[in-house]
Formats: C-alpha cells, sequence, structure tokens
C-alpha cells in the first residue's frame, strides 16, 4: 500500500465523521478553505527548488544533542523531511513510510532526517509513536522552515478552530506565532546543492518515499 492510498484512505474516515474522529461538517469546510486559501496564495511556488543551494543549519534533537547539516553531509547526502508535528496524522503515516525506506536510503549512502517546530518532548513523542530510528529536530519559530520557504501564518478562523479542537499549537511549539511549515521533502548533495524538492501546500497529499530514490543515486553517482 502506498504512503498516498494510506493518507487517502484516513482522510476519507476522517471527513466522514467517523469515529473516534466524529468532526462536523463545518470543521472539514474551515479546514478545506485554509487549505485552498494557501494554494491559491502562491506560497509553494517561492519556496526553495532543485538547483538552489539548501541553508546551513543546527537544530536539536529529543535529547537536546545539537546536530549540524554540515556534519550530517560530511557523511553523505542528506534527506530532509519538514513535517507540522506529532498531533498530524498524515504527518505520522508520512514518518512511518520514511523509517521503512532507512535502508534504501543508506544503501545509497544517504542520511535522513526530519523537521517540525515542536518542542523536544513532542518530537520524544514523535520517536516513540511512529518506532523511528533517525534523527527528529527541533525548529523553533520555523526559522529553518522559512529558510527553505515553507513557513505560513494560520489564518484566524483556522487558529480559531485549532483552539477548539485543543490542538494548541503555541504549546506545541513552544511558540505563540501559530505558524507552521509546509510539508515538504528535499535531497541535498554533499556539496550542498538540493537536488530534490517536493513541496505541496495540500498537507493530505504527500510524495512517496520511494520518489526521491533517482535524485541520491545520480547524487550518489550509483547505478540504479
Amino acid at each position: 500500500m502506498t504512503l498516498q492510498s494510506k493518507l487517502d484512505a484516513f482522510k476519507a474516515d476522517f471527513e466522514a465523521g467517523k469515529p473516534p474522529y466524529n468532526v462536523p461538517p463545518s470543521v472539514i469546510r474551515t479546514m478545506h478553505r485554509a487549505t485552498a486559501e494557501l494554494i491559491a496564495s502562491g506560497a509553494a511556488t517561492r519556496t526553495l527548488k532543485a538547483g538552489d543551494r539548501a541553508p546551513s543549519f543546527t537544530l536539536t534533537d529529543p535529547e537536546g544533542q545539537r546536530i549540524s547539516s554540515a556534519a550530517l553531509l560530511k557523511r553523505g547526502p542528506l534527506v530532509i523531511s519538514f513535517y507540522r508535528g506529532v498531533w498530524c496524522p498524515y504527518c505520522n503515516l508520512e514518518l512511518q513510510a520514511l523509517q521503512g525506506t532507512v535502508p534504501l536510503f543508506e544503501s545509497l549512502g544517504a542520511g535522513l532526517i526530519a523537521i517540525s517546530p515542536q518542542t523536544a518532548a513532542n518530537s520524544r513523542k514523535s520517536v516513540r509513536q511512529n518506532a523511528l530510528g533517525f534523527p527528529i529536530l527541533s525548529d523553533p519559530h520555523n526559522a529553518v522552515a522559512a529558510a527553505f520557504g515553507l513557513r505560513f501564518a494560520l489564518p484566524d478562523d483556522l487558529v480559531e478552530l485549532y483552539r477548539g479542537l485543543r490542538n494548541d499549537l503555541p504549546a506545541f511549539n513552544g511558540d505563540p506565532s501559530w505558524t507552521l511549515p509546509m510539508p515538504g521533502r528535499f535531497v541535498v548533495g554533499q556539496d550542498g546543492v538540493i537536488r530534490y524538492a517536493e513541496v505541496n501546500p495540500d498537507y493530505t497529499r504527500r510524495p512517496e518515499p520511494a520518489d526521491m530514490l533517482p535524485a541520491l543515486r545520480r547524487t550518489a553517482s550509483v547505478p540504479a
């Protein structure tokens, strides 16, 4: 079963209001409207693309260890996934799919990290909940996401909806700004140049992990 088919199955149940979600149609309409507005804004067209140079960064893992992109790139190409947080079921399905692809990434000499704005405690929950074996890094204030062009501010009606659902992003992220990253996936070569970039303002749509393999093979000079 592909990642997108799993996402579609979850979305169908969620939007149908099936237990345990029991979400009313008004909530779905607000979510759809916010996504449509983000798509219409053209924000995704202003993100970093293949051929651009990736910004360098240093972030902390759930145990407080500082991890730099420069150090990771010394070991090999780097796969970077930006996700919204442990509260997002679509993100959790994506993280699980990425975990299942780690052996393929490693066979091509590549490393994998995932970045979200959430606090270290919530990153630890991401690791436990999804049985992850790769670094999960906290991006305070979505600063690194902004450097990649991914950060956006939630519209007021979506903020109010999230508050009503007790989805308190300032508490999750330790940041009062109510910003999130658009989900994004990047492959960065050891020279710091982005070789693959996929960003979708519709958070229910995610690329398959295998979609990055051709770029990784080219980057690592490994025959297909």
